[in-house]
């Protein structure tokens, strides 16, 4: 409205997937602009799904519309467009084509200055004037609103429905139609009959059909393939599960983007499915289609979940692109482990797969709760020992056993630490053995067994400075550090924190700085140097807050004791 009465707007374009309300939205706006559009409005629909009208045919309809309807137009389409600026001309006219097909159907119906051109469309293109406006789902409180409107019964179901919904205005509308008409059915019970005939998805079909329709066979297969992704995607993980080159799949995208069956952001690249739209596309997969593209995504995402984590490894700003990495495609990482763990039993590949997806652990000890992890671990072990795969298996057990540290289960962890600990040992694997003791000393640590717990961790510590292991020897002396402030010798205890903080800090490990600062700041505390402390514990939660690290939710409650002079 505003654009339009500044001046200058010729055409305003109203661009989404079927069902998101494009029509009901341009048909609000051009009630409001009536009046100031006073020798014509019209509407048409330009079938663009269907069989759409040529731009001659459109043009017929307007200047019939001005003109008797018997008089002859011109065959020739150039006469005829002349014709229709003739019409048009010195007019304040208001034109809406509904459901356009495309630039070239739109283009030539562009109205000479003094009218507006409404156009809505399931295709996203440009043209000279166009103001465009890509409508999304309904926020949750809009929809809730819709439906409560059209049906107030529904009442405190709303909200459960919505989400069945999608939040898609048609589907909600057509719902909320459903409850007002069947008074005998209440709102619970439509809820479970949606659930039980897969959403909202059979509601919207009719809508999505055309558009699907509309593609060839190929492009219609891409599409389908693309119901594999629960979340956002981006086009090289498009270009792996359809098995093209990179910029042939940027290609596709754009093209399944200009029907509306894909939406993209802008900002950051990423696109993604509606999910009444994901729940439609997988409908349409066979089920060979559906084996194919679930392979080839959790085979995808086992290389993306590596690459995040060798930049946490790497430690600094490379550690934290590691971590930001996963966050982004949490979602498409955990469901190509699930992929992997359904399959492992039925071929080699698959189980390889499974064996592969735990193994960024220190990103995933992060980012993981250790249930979860210890589910990824326990599947990944069956795996490895189907494979015969002594290195993996002994790599699963180590993991595991720290995961049931973190549950507090130190007595399952010393199983499973003592296990890979004898694998390392037959392999002459001297920085996997010293990797399993400083493990065992810590599981020890928790049972209060403070000798064999230091006896362990030394011997981690030699063998980690005789490997040359940077980040085992600073883990090794945090270790050692611990157990030290157990036996209530804090003076050495800092004397290990203090040598284990320049390596963290050398090798960009900034959790390991963090946890090497809070530790230091608890035993300065304890010998009452209260203003170091809380300065050391500053910075170690700085370091946790940026990190998302679960510790620091500890390290800011006992600041705020010290603070408080508690």
């Amino acid at each position: 409205m505003e654009a339009v009465q500044k001046g200058g707007v010729t055409i305003s374009g109203l661009q989404g997937a079927g069902g998101i309300g494009k029509t009901a939205l341009a048909l609000k706006l051009a009630e409001q602009l009536r009046d100031s559009y006073p020798d014509a409005q019209f509407f048409l629909d330009l079938k663009g799904t269907t069989e759409p009208l040529t731009p001659a045919q459109a043009m017929a309809h307007i200047i019939r519309g001005f003109l008797h309807r018997d008089t002859k137009l011109p065959d020739d389409e150039a006469q005829l467009s002349a014709l229709y600026c003739s019409v048009l001309d010195g007019k304040r006219a208001l034109l809406l084509m509904d459901n356009a097909a495309s630039r070239e159907q739109v283009e030539p119906l562009i109205p000479p200055e003094g009218s507006v051109l409404l156009v809505t469309s399931r295709q996203h293109f440009t043209l000279p004037g166009l103001f465009p406006k890509n409508l999304d789902i309904l926020p949750p409180e809009d929809a809730r609103a819709l439906l409560l409107r059209i049906a107030p019964r529904i009442g405190d179901s709303a909200d459960k429905i919505a989400k069945v919904c999608g939040y898609l205005p048609l589907a909600l509308r057509l719902a909320g139609y459903a409850l007002a008409e069947k008074r005998t059915m209440s709102p619970a019970d439509y809820v479970k009959r949606l659930e039980k005939a897969g959403g909202a998805v059979e509601l919207i079909e009719p809508f999505l059909n055309p558009s699907y329709r509309l593609l060839n066979r190929k492009m219609q297969n891409l599409w389908r393939m693309l119901a594999v992704f629960p979340g956002t995607f981006n086009s090289l993980a498009a270009a792996a599960v359809w098995k093209i080159p990179p910029e042939k799949a940027e290609d596709a995208l754009n093209t399944l983007i200009s029907y509306s069956l894909v939406e993209c952001d802008e900002t950051t690249g990423r696109c993604h499915l509606h999910d009444l739209v994901r729940d439609f596309a997988e409908t349409k997969l066979s089920e060979s289609e559906r084996e194919e593209a679930g392979r080839r995504h959790a085979e995808h995402y086992k290389d993306v979940l590596a690459v995040a984590g060798d930049l946490y490894l790497k430690g600094g700003k490379e550690m934290m692109a590691g971590l930001a990495l996963f966050d982004v495609e949490r979602r498409n990482i955990v469901a190509g482990q699930a992929w992997a763990a359904a399959h492992w039993k039925e071929d080699d590949a698959a189980a390889r797969l499974c064996s592969y997806y735990p193994g960024a652990a220190d990103l995933l000890e992060l980012r993981r709760h250790p249930s979860a992890r210890v589910a990824w671990l326990e599947t990944a072990l069956e795996a490895a020992r189907r494979l015969r795969d002594r290195a993996a298996e002994s790599r699963h057990l180590g993991n595991l056993g720290i995961a049931y540290r973190q549950l507090g289960k130190p007595d399952r962890a010393i199983e499973c630490f003592a296990q890979t600990l004898t694998i390392h040992r037959e392999v002459g694997d001297r920085l996997g053995e010293g990797l399993d003791l400083g493990n065992l000393g810590n599981a020890y640590l928790d049972l209060k067994e403070l000798g064999r717990a230091t006896e362990c961790l030394e011997q981690q510590l030699a063998i980690m400075r005789e490997v040359g292991y940077r980040r085992g020897e600073g883990n090794a002396l945090g270790n050692l550090g611990n157990a030290y402030r157990r036996l209530g010798e804090s003076r050495r205890a800092i004397e290990h924190y203090k040598q284990q903080l320049p390596i963290t800090r050398e090798i960009g490990d900034r959790r390991g700085e963090a946890a090497a600062l809070w530790n230091m700041s608890v035993v300065l505390d304890d010998l009452g140097e209260r203003d170091e402390a809380i300065a050391k514990a500053e910075a170690a939660l700085e370091i946790f807050e940026q990190i998302e690290d679960p510790n620091a939710a500890e390290v800011r409650g006992k600041l705020e004791e010290w603070r408080k002079g508690v």
